[in-house]
């Protein structure tokens, strides 16, 4: 049986998202910084932790998705299991709420410290 990542490298981009452009280098085209099979990775393993009736975890050999993304796999699963508890808003950086709160004209950087908690 073969898995969503074997699939994903003869498979076709998801057209509810942005397009997988790749690595990031010079002259990034607009899209997601990484490769389909990366994403799918990622995407697979989460949904085999986040199973129910298991504890969940991730496995030392961590999809390369979440160390480039420098994400660690406790609060990947953080981020996945509780997103919407913890943000009401943008979600980001600091530097990058900072733009957008400027941008919209906010007063307050909303969900900041959260985001330095599980982003960083």
């Amino acid at each position: 049986m073969k898995t969503r990542v074997e699939e994903a490298k003869k498979g076709k981009q998801p057209q509810m998202l942005l397009p997988f452009v790749g690595n990031p280098r010079q002259a990034m085209p607009k899209g997601l910084p990484f490769e389909l099979k990366d994403y799918l990775e990622l995407i697979e393993m989460t949904g085999r932790c986040l199973r129910e009736n298991k504890a969940g975890h991730i496995e030392k050999n961590q999809p390369a998705l979440l160390s480039r993304l420098n994400i660690t796999p406790e609060n990947w699963l953080t981020l996945t299991k509780d997103f919407r508890k913890l943000f009401h808003g943008a979600v980001g950086h600091s530097d990058v709420l900072s733009d957008y709160s400027e941008h919209k004209g906010l007063k307050r950087r909303n969900n900041v410290s959260c985001c330095d908690k599980l982003l960083a």
